[in-house]
């Protein structure tokens, strides 16, 4: 099938290189030659000219895309002669997180107690109810740790709602939690699921730097929740592809954070370290195909950011079991260039190779 792809980042470029075997065709939407999708199909600038919306979806089977910051109009138009996978429902969900906590709430999956803000004195009265520390957030279009304001004490009120800049914005109670965790799940056309294992993920400036797959100590019947509010959310979107969401492991049990309808940072590791790799398994979803088996295929994983700049690969290049996933852009503070995964039969050995990579961790 001829895939068309929203973006044309490095998501939209993994895609690519896991749906060529097979035997698929990528489009992208994307307006410089120099975006890491590029090379990998044709380019369709959708935002210079209306028009080549009309090209894409002349030339395209089936639209996926990259960020659930995606013009919702656009996938209404798009969607009126091709399908575009994942739907409507889920695009509309996750770009707001009003909408996105509402639905946690709906379905009985715990959460963090939250108020929307439009205004300084709403803020003021959402910490009354909340309480503090709170996490002030845009309403949408925030990631990486962009978009958020940590509050500590009555003093910090004034200051967070400034930097919001005026926007929409969500304050959230502070979950204390032991750990990070997101889960990773694919469903078919067919109403078929198949889920990853939870992994363990540690943040520095609010970017992903680290993923060990699978998290360590992790009870079955935590990976059990975790698949019971991953399944809820896949039916009542009719959700079709990759889904992720962020969990916290807290001392009384799983918190959802958030979701992303795409392929995720957490879920590189797979790659190289599952059956079928997230990548394969979106593509196989949105094209009807049968889904892969995401058994790892190793005891151990892990997935490294290289962010900012590119370093010394040459220690990745000497290491007999890891794999080094460079995007193609250029060097820029806090700007994701590429990933390195690693796979481990101990974990004695996986710490030991991380250590090996200490020039690429914070």
């Amino acid at each position: 099938m001829k895939i068309g792809v929203l973006g044309a980042g490095q998501l939209g470029r993994m895609l690519a290189i896991s749906g060529y075997p097979l035997n698929h065709q990528f489009g992208f939407s994307g307006n410089s030659n120099d975006e890491p999708s590029a090379l990998l199909g044709n380019m369709f600038a959708l935002e210079d000219n209306k028009d080549n919306i009309e090209s894409l979806v002349a030339f395209a089977d089936v639209i996926t895309y990259e960020s659930e910051n995606t013009d919702i109009e656009v996938v209404r138009e798009i969607n009126k002669n091709i399908p575009v996978y994942p739907g409507e429902k889920s695009l509309f969900t996750t770009q707001y997180r009003g909408r996105e906590k509402a639905l946690f709430n709906k379905l009985s999956i715990p959460c963090a107690p939250y108020q929307m803000v439009n205004s300084e004195a709403d803020l003021k009265i959402a910490v009354e109810k909340i309480g503090l520390p709170a996490i002030l957030k845009t309403a949408t279009e925030g990631y990486d740790g962009k978009g958020q304001f940590l509050i500590r004490d009555n003093g910090q009120i004034s200051e967070a709602w400034q930097s919001m800049n005026g926007v929409e914005s969500i304050l959230e109670g502070f979950v204390n939690f032991k750990r990070e965790l997101s889960l990773i799940a694919v469903r078919g056309i067919d109403n078929d699921h198949r889920y990853y294992p939870l992994v363990e993920n540690t943040h520095h400036d609010g970017i992903l730097r680290l993923t060990i797959a699978p998290a360590q100590n992790i009870n079955p019947a935590v990976q059990a929740s975790a698949e019971h509010y991953m399944q809820t959310l896949l039916d009542e979107m009719d959700h079709v592809g990759v889904l992720t969401i962020e969990l916290f492991e807290t001392e009384d049990g799983l918190v959802v954070n958030e979701m992303a309808p795409r392929v995720h940072n957490s879920g590189h590791w797979t790659i190289e370290g599952a059956n079928t790799s997230q990548f394969e398994n979106h593509v196989r979803a949105i094209t009807g195909m049968p889904l892969g088996d995401t058994t790892p295929t190793h005891n151990f994983s892990a997935m490294v950011n290289i962010i900012s700049e590119i370093g010394p690969t040459d220690i990745v290049l000497n290491m007999p079991n890891a794999h080094l996933h460079l995007y193609g852009k250029s060097e820029r503070f806090n700007r994701k260039l590429g990933h390195i995964n690693i796979t481990a039969n101990s974990k004695a050995e996986l710490d030991e190779n991380i250590k090996k990579l200490k020039d690429f961790l914070p």
